[in-house]
């Protein structure tokens, strides 16, 4: 099992296991084959270890991936909290950012619904 970027790659197709990169789609990954110059048709584990090592020096250098990727996004989004602009505002209090609607249907960005008790009636 090659191991790329800090993921263990399952043997798959080469285009299909470089997607387990976070950051790598089925296009990067075939630019990367092409890169490299290997078939994506062929699987992880009939790679050499002069081949790993080449896929593993592209990614390194030309794609942001993991842990640069995560911490850019976590970044951006710190500074749109900052800055206080309205997407910033409603990734502060949970709510959806891309303007979907919010009476229904926000469930994952809000998380669990926190019912609130009726007023009692006066007798």
């Amino acid at each position: 099992m090659a191991r790329i970027a800090g993921v263990d790659l399952p043997n798959k197709h080469v285009d299909i296991a470089l997607t387990y990169i976070y950051g790598l789609g089925r296009t990067s990954a075939k630019k990367i084959c092409e890169m490299v110059k290997i078939d994506p048709e062929r699987r992880i584990n009939d790679l050499t270890n002069e081949e790993i090592n080449e896929l593993r020096k592209v990614i390194e250098n030309d794609f942001k991936v993991e842990g640069r990727l995560h911490s850019e996004t976590a970044l951006n989004i710190k500074r749109l909290m900052d800055i206080g602009c309205y997407r910033g505002l409603r990734h502060r209090k949970g709510l959806p950012v891309r303007g979907q609607r919010t009476r229904t249907n926000a469930r994952t960005r809000k998380g669990k619904r926190k019912t609130i008790a009726n007023k009692k009636k006066a007798v």
